[in-house]
């Protein structure tokens, strides 16, 4: 009886397999996780953008109109619209302010809202 030391043909072809089905995973794995971290860069920044047309308005100390406006902006490398949505509350003196920002090569898809709340300012 005569012993071999290597591999059959069907081993062979059984381990690449299971090799380039793990490999792509990994490839999957990887890119998924790149995606997403592009997407959390992009939804930081834009609730940045958020919080700075906020606090703009708050250091005006002006009493918001109601209705909507926007804007555009940029931080870090991305460009990004705004619309800020004013909006009366049960308090005459008080008013609903939400901030939506989008991506510019995507306006349906909101990266980030912020509601604020502000009120007249009386000497």
């Amino acid at each position: 009886m005569v012993q071999s030391k290597g591999f059959t043909l069907l081993e062979t072809v059984i381990a690449l397999a299971v090799i380039s089905i793990a490999l792509g995973a990994a490839i999957r794995a990887s890119s998924f996780g790149a995606d997403k971290g592009y997407e959390l860069q992009q939804r930081t920044l834009a609730g940045w953008v958020a919080s700075n047309v906020t606090n703009e308005l708050l250091a005006s100390r002006s009493f918001p109109d109601m209705g909507a406006k926007g804007g555009k902006a940029q931080e870090g490398r991305f460009e990004f619209s705004w619309r800020q949505e004013t909006g009366i509350t049960p308090n005459l003196s008080v008013r609903r302010v939400e901030i939506k920002v989008f991506a510019s090569e995507n306006p349906d898809d909101v990266l980030a809202r912020q509601v604020s709340y502000v009120s007249r300012v009386t000497n």
